[in-house]
């Protein structure tokens, strides 16, 4: 979905929409707040719950920016970028970090479903209908309804095997409540690392939590 959204984009060079905000990573964790706030000194102030800890900074030019944490260092690609949304590509990976503008989206997108629902209802959509319009001429006034969906099985390489996840759609991501499945069998419990930065946590065959870390 990403790539399909450059054109909408801001630069990360636009630092002025980037810094002094608080932009909150969305991790489907509900007993966690993880706010990144970029200042303008390259001060990269990450609070936990309240507890803050500081790091560095750096936008790279080349729409890259380096984030230093510790003994931790993540070089990051532009993704996506507006007033509410940040999406990071982590380097070489084709994986993304989500980050919401608090001040901007006031608790409305908390997920990653959210995320990709507010996406696609402000910019794909609306581009679709647009092209649709033009090319035939006909006027759409009234969205359709939701069909029902059916759930189908989506396989993910993790550090302990191969397991499918029941979803929604191929496109969406594993979202706490979908089943999850190892070798025909309900998987057992447990966290599964699905990339280098993302696990999700299973407790009786189902996605408990969601997690960069």
């Amino acid at each position: 979905m990403i790539p399909k959204l450059e054109r909408f984009s801001q630069k990360l060079d636009n630092l002025s929409l980037l810094q002094n905000q608080h932009w909150i990573v969305v991790d489907e964790i509900s007993n966690s707040k993880n706010v990144y706030i970029f200042r303008k000194n390259n001060e990269l102030l990450i609070s936990q719950n309240g507890k803050v800890e500081k790091a560095k900074w750096e936008y790279l030019g080349n729409n890259s920016l380096l984030i230093e944490k510790k003994d931790e260092i993540y070089l990051f690609k532009h993704g996506f970028f507006d007033e509410n949304i940040l999406a990071l590509k982590v380097d070489s990976k084709n994986e993304y970090a989500f980050l919401i503008n608090e001040n901007k989206c006031n608790g409305e997108i908390n997920s990653l479903d959210k995320v990709i629902e507010f996406l696609t209802n402000k910019y794909i959509e609306p581009h679709l209908k647009k092209h649709f319009e033009d090319t035939t001429g006909i006027i759409i006034n009234n969205k359709p309804k939701n069909l029902e969906r059916t759930f189908i099985n989506i396989s993910y390489e993790t550090n302990i095997g191969k397991i499918e996840v029941s979803q929604k759609l191929p496109s969406d991501t594993p979202d706490v409540g979908n089943k999850v499945f190892q070798n025909g069998k309900i998987a057992s419990d447990g966290k599964y690392k699905m990339g280098f930065m993302w696990h999700i946590y299973v407790e009786e065959g189902i996605v408990k939590k969601v997690s960069l870390f």
